[in-house]
């Protein structure tokens, strides 16, 4: 067959994809299934192979981060179920104050506590952020509700555990601690960056809080949360008359307040102790392989399934003595339901990007490109870019732009990691009506839909163009 019907049945198969997602709601699973099997007949596989292809691009990612992501998800529903994620960013706020809110809690969200599944983690720190955005001062409704969109979709693009950096790895078979340690060189000054940007830009009048904002959806929440906190006669908790203890925010210096009235509370550090041991062997074993050092049993504690999973045992036997054994039960089983979904969706998405290495697109794009590393990692971001505006998952877009450039990464002299950030990068671009995440930030922010669109997808799209401005200078560095 012609590089010429490659190339436009390829088309084809990804357009079909997104059309039936997007026009006639079919599941995302189904669609890319049907896609995965139209190009491999097209491209003249034949029936048997593009079975094969199919199930072994399935198979192969499963391999590759299906324990990763489940004992991610594990581990992040065991901890929510603590409440450490919680206090974690209510110390955030009492260390660094109310003025650098947005950018601790943004740093928060996207680099540590990447290991909570993405919904899991906005619902439960957008109540705080929404309380606590009024101590900022003017826009901070705008501030926080940025600060969370910006990295909450980073964090989970580029920060290992993330889902999608996890499954960006295993595709384009990144090591992962390569993949944490470039993540993290890139998701630190994308936040930041992004975050100052759009500060700049709401104080130049680009929020208008009468039109921007509606606190209609959570003014009732907010009031109950208020009456829970207040006893018979008494000042609300954290108000300067007030002498009880108690959790709630010093109104004269803006802290957190973090003792809960006479109520024992485990050492944040160490119900995180776990998962950070766990990051941190994962970087030894990442500094040995570079350095090529000869330590087995380092090597061994090193590789991220048995860091993951010593993190997750290590989570349960602290958090059973926090909160007892029926409670991690109840959130091991919630995490179990969660992780489900995000493994088949991986999958499938690796089912085409299989297909599409067995069409032979990788050949004929890699005579497309120059020696030039800069224009592929353009293409790659561009081609996540485009199917999340239409298909509106940023997992399943960076996956499939991946997949489409992984095989002519190594022809071109490409560091694949580079590859897998250029296509979190893209997949970050216009977050909007079609992405769940776009809903829950709008709803419990106290934003109107106007308001999402700016503080939501204006300002994720600022972040994905920042991050790939930073990431083109490291491909002439790497």
């Amino acid at each position: 067959m012609s590089d010429i019907a490659v190339l436009i049945n390829t088309g084809v198969a990804v357009l079909a994809a997104v059309v039936l997602i997007v026009r006639f709601r079919v599941n995302p699973v189904i669609a890319l299934v049907l896609a995965s099997v139209y190009l491999g007949l097209a491209v003249g596989l034949g029936v048997e192979k593009t079975v094969k292809t199919i199930t072994s691009g399935f198979g192969d990612i499963m391999v590759d981060v299906g324990l990763l992501i489940a004992f991610g998800v594990l581990m992040g529903s065991v901890l929510n179920q603590s409440g450490a994620i919680r206090r974690l960013v209510e110390h955030l706020l009492n260390t660094f104050g109310p003025k650098r809110l947005p950018y601790t809690m943004g740093l928060a969200i996207g680099t540590v506590l990447q290991s909570i599944f993405l919904d899991v983690l906005l619902v439960i720190s957008a109540p705080l952020a929404r309380k606590l955005a009024p101590r900022i001062g003017k826009y901070g409704t705008a501030r926080m509700a940025t600060a969370m969109a910006i990295a909450l979709e980073c964090g989970i693009v580029f920060t290992v555990p993330g889902v999608a950096s996890l499954a960006l790895a295993g595709l384009l078979k990144v090591p992962l601690g390569k993949m944490l340690l470039f993540g993290l060189l890139l998701v630190i000054p994308t936040i930041i960056i992004s975050i100052a940007i759009m500060t700049f830009l709401f104080r130049r009048g680009f929020w208008n809080e009468a039109k921007d904002e509606d606190h209609t959806f959570v003014a009732e929440e907010d009031q109950e949360g208020e009456e829970d906190d207040h006893e018979a006669g008494a000042p609300p908790v954290g108000h300067p008359t007030d002498t009880r203890g108690g959790s709630g925010t010093d109104l004269q210096t803006g802290t957190v307040l973090l003792t809960q009235r006479g109520k024992k509370q485990f050492p944040l550090l160490l119900l995180f102790a776990p998962l950070l041991t766990s990051l941190l062997l994962i970087g030894a074993g990442a500094v040995l392989q570079i350095l090529e050092i000869d330590l087995p049993w380092l090597q061994l504690l090193g590789e991220p399934v048995i860091a993951l999973l010593i993190g997750l045992i290590g989570t349960c036997l602290v958090t059973r003595s926090a909160i007892g054994q029926k409670r991690v039960e109840e959130a091991i089983a919630v995490g179990f339901k969660e992780s489900g979904q995000i493994l088949i969706l991986t999958g499938v998405g690796g089912c085409l990007a299989a297909t599409v290495a067995a069409a032979g697109l990788g050949h004929i794009l890699g005579g497309l490109f120059s020696a030039s590393t800069v224009a592929p990692l353009l293409v790659v971001w561009a081609i996540a870019a485009v199917l999340h505006i239409a298909v509106g998952s940023v997992t399943l877009s960076a996956i499939t732009a991946a997949g489409l450039l992984a095989p002519i990464a190594p022809a071109i002299g490409l560091d694949p990691v580079l590859v897998a950030l250029a296509a979190g990068a893209g997949s970050l671009f216009m977050v909007h009506i079609t992405s769940n995440t776009f809903w829950l930030l709008q709803s419990l922010l106290g934003q109107s839909v106007r308001g999402a669109l700016k503080s939501v997808t204006f300002g994720v799209s600022v972040a994905s163009v920042v991050a790939i401005l930073l990431i083109m200078p490291m491909s002439l560095l790497f």
